[in-house]
């Protein structure tokens, strides 16, 4: 009896020991666990019209230092979703950026209807500032329609704006909202040259000046010609097929693209945002941008957001299944690690974190999937506008009841409600009603909804977070999966449909740690998840949660 009392002794003993021991460790880690991560540069890079499944389609043709390098020694969110529609460029880059969604940064669209103004607006323009760099209109942008911070504000407010930030893209959109409202400079890309806002400055840097002026972009007037043999491209379809959209000038879209002959019938320089070398001199200019900015050479923290443009053009025109769609994202990789090799030896290879997200994603072409015998078809508004006129003339004796049709959404004219004596609810609830009889709508909201439910999943919480309050409409159409509103070639997007959802979310370098994670997480994420991992305050309307798994 006595040897079993011992041995009981001695094994709460060593318990409570164990236990004592390693709360201590516990204790010592969590007193010794740094605050933040200081990175001497963070790089934000958003690809515009970027699938998840491009980095499984094409893996096997990336190198070893592009997009393998964040995926291998990064951490990847393999289940990461816009959590709201519309999924388009505007709304895309401000959520990125703001940690939160359209309901609260005011973005709803590239372009939406106004009601104060009763006019289209769009989501970058400002016609209160100048154009530097160009005598057009097309450096006529700031970030004022974007209504709470950014991280990039952020990380400025945060360094007394001692931080530089840096914004470059080929649309004036993909730079001006993730710059956010305080970055020092904004680039974008018009007919040959990098132009900016003079909400950024009065004139160009000398060096965008020198580069504007040099003779750097000829090397890109060249034929576009597949960068490995294209009987290796087994990942997509067929080089000569009708889902394809033609450059001005063609007659097939089959390679090689002969821009030098294609130049001046398809707007000389901007012809080669359509092509892979967009986002080459895109990457151009961002190493330039770090070198004369000496952006990462000290240690408070430089941003440098870049926004690949040319993936969306190529996706518009050609559609997600095509050899120019493949060749493009094999180019992107080969310019992604250039960027890299130079933040390398510029910054140091452990002193900068990366992030790369889309946009949006992409349907495949509907034409495509139907030959496939998959579901899906083409909404043609035109004939059925024909057919909703005639219903509101005979429910309301007016077709003026629908102000303005935008993103999806109608919008009521609530003068004439009034004046007809109806009830605004009565009014949405009909509308939505007779909507649903048309062949490729899937299912309709009313505003009244979104303002009285808190969703929490599905189609109608992605919807309720794209809706504005002061800016959305006042019937919500959702239209068939595998159905858009578009031409018969090329791909688009812009719905709460998963394949438009579903885009990467890596996260590389400083304070991250290598792995994956299949959880759901969602694009107002990484906001948060950057500001956590920096130690700052989080942007002041974000919505998202850190993915704690990926901080260091």
């Amino acid at each position: 009896m006595t040897k079993t009392y011992f041995t009981l002794f001695s094994l709460a003993f060593c318990f409570i020991f164990s236990t004592f021991e390693s709360s201590a460790q516990r204790k010592d880690k969590m007193e010794t666990a740094p605050l933040k991560t200081a990175p001497k540069l963070v790089v934000g890079i958003v690809v515009d019209q970027m699938r998840y499944d491009y980095l499984t389609r094409f893996w096997n043709h990336y190198g070893n230092d592009g997009f393998k390098r964040l995926v291998e020694e990064g951490f990847n969110c393999k289940n990461n979703h816009y959590n709201y529609a519309p999924t388009s460029t505007g709304p895309g880059h401000a959520s990125v950026y703001t940690g939160t969604t359209p309901a609260t940064h005011g973005i709803i669209g590239n372009n939406w209807y106004d009601k104060v103004s009763d006019a289209s607006v769009y989501c970058a323009s400002d016609d209160s500032y100048t154009s530097v760099g160009t005598s057009t209109d097309a450096g006529q942008m700031s970030p004022h329609r974007m209504t709470v911070t950014t991280i990039t504000d952020e990380l400025r407010l945060h360094t007394q704006m001692r931080g530089k930030t840096i914004a470059i893209a080929l649309k004036d959109r993909g730079a001006v909202l993730p710059g956010g409202h305080t970055a020092n400079a904004a680039y974008w890309f018009d007919a040959g040259k990098w132009i900016t806002s003079s909400y950024y400055m009065d004139q160009l840097p000398k060096w965008v000046q020198d580069l504007n002026s040099s003779n750097k972009l000829a090397k890109y007037k060249k034929p576009w010609d597949t960068l490995k043999k294209m009987k290796d491209y087994v990942e997509s379809g067929t080089d000569n097929n009708n889902y394809e959209g033609l450059f001005e000038g063609e007659t097939s879209p089959v390679f090689p693209h002969d821009l030098p002959k294609l130049w001046d019938e398809n707007g000389g320089y901007n012809l080669l945002k359509a092509t892979p070398f967009g986002n080459s001199l895109t990457t151009d200019f961002a190493i330039e941008a770090v070198d004369n900015e000496n952006l990462g050479a000290d240690a408070i923290t430089d941003f440098l957001a870049v926004s690949y443009s040319s993936t969306d053009y190529v996706g518009h025109k050609y559609g997600v299944n095509s050899k120019e769609v493949q060749d493009t994202y094999l180019r992107l990789d080969e310019d992604l690690a250039r960027l890299f090799k130079e933040l390398d030896n510029k910054v140091g290879k452990n002193e900068y974190t990366v992030f790369l997200t889309a946009d949006h994603a992409a349907i495949e072409v509907p034409a495509y999937l139907k030959d496939q015998k998959i579901p899906a078809e083409y909404l043609e508004w035109n004939e059925m506008d024909t057919e909703f006129n005639q219903f509101l003339e005979f429910t309301f004796g007016t077709t003026e009841i629908i102000k303005e049709f935008s993103n999806y959404q109608y919008f009521l004219n609530h003068d004439v409600i009034k004046n007809l004596e109806l009830n605004t609810q009565e009014v949405q609830e009909t509308i939505a009603k007779e909507l649903m009889n048309y062949t490729g709508v899937d299912r309709t909201y009313t505003a009244y909804q979104m303002w009285q439910n808190n969703y929490t999943h599905g189609i109608p919480y992605i919807l309720q977070n794209g809706y504005n309050q002061k800016r959305s409409g006042d019937v919500l159409v959702v239209l068939k999966p595998g159905t858009i509103s578009y031409s018969k070639t090329g791909s688009t997007h812009g719905s709460p449909q998963i394949y438009d959802t579903h885009v990467p979310f890596l996260l590389y370098g400083k304070g991250v740690k290598k792995g994956s994670t299949v959880e759901r997480t969602e694009i107002a994420d990484i906001a948060p998840t950057l500001a956590v991992l920096l130690g700052i305050s989080f942007p002041n309307g974000a919505t998202g949660t850190p993915v704690s798994q990926a901080i260091d």
